[in-house]
């Protein structure tokens, strides 16, 4: 039976996932978000969502109607999925912000953008925007702060949901010789820094990523059969 570090917590249908597949694990949270008020620029009819977090920070300091008159681009199918309950008009979407930027460069650059992230954004967009002559405007709607944790055992597999949860925990642990399951590219990235031992989820869902783990674990290559 394998072990698995989940470096967020899960929900109790995630764990039976786990349970069911007879895996042991531990789960904790990496990363804390904390959420800012968002002063709207009404110049802009362009928004960029970076992910859920950028969302949900801007639902909470939302109070201009005519928002839903904007055009969104966002990052993520999550991301999407959350605009789209909220009634807001996704224009375009990538897996990760590098295709995004591409996108707009391509198809949108004569427009404006205002860009909604987080404090440890990764640069692609607004490297991409400059190098373009794209105009943009970016505010910062939530801080994330990592949660350092030190582990005394090692675990066989360890499942990352940001680039931040694995900066979080290798400030204390190393990732070998463990396999990293990354919910997507960008996180990917960020593993590999670490360990040559990276699986990336089909699809970017906390459940892929957990589907990923049992797979690879209860293959009978790993077994041993």
């Amino acid at each position: 039976m394998s072990s698995i570090l989940s470096t967020r917590l899960l929900s109790p249908s995630q764990k039976e996932l786990l349970l069911n597949a007879k895996q042991n694990f531990v789960d904790y949270s990496a990363i804390s978000i904390e959420y800012l008020p968002v002063e709207i620029d009404e110049e802009f009819n362009n928004y960029i969502f970076t992910s859920q977090n950028g969302v949900k920070a801007f639902l909470k300091s939302m109070h201009h109607p005519d928002i839903y008159t904007k055009n969104v681009f966002c990052v993520g199918e999550k991301t999407k999925l959350l605009l789209k309950e909220n009634n807001l008009k996704v224009l375009e979407t990538a897996e990760n912000a590098s295709k995004l930027s591409k996108i707009i460069v391509q198809k949108y650059k004569n427009n404006s953008f205002f860009i909604l992230s987080g404090n440890l954004r990764r640069p692609e967009l607004s490297e991409a925007f400059k190098n373009n002559n794209v105009r943009y405007k970016e505010v910062i709607c939530y801080n994330t702060t990592l949660n350092y944790k030190r582990f005394d055992s090692t675990f066989d597999g360890i499942l990352f949901f940001s680039p931040s949860g694995v900066l979080s925990f290798t400030k204390e642990n190393s990732l070998t010789p463990s396999w990293a399951f990354c919910i997507g590219e960008t996180t990917a990235e960020e593993a590999k820094k670490h360990t040559d031992q990276v699986v990336i989820a089909n699809k970017p869902t906390i459940e892929n990523v957990l589907v990923q783990a049992i797979k690879h674990f209860n293959s009978p290559l790993f077994m041993g059969i």
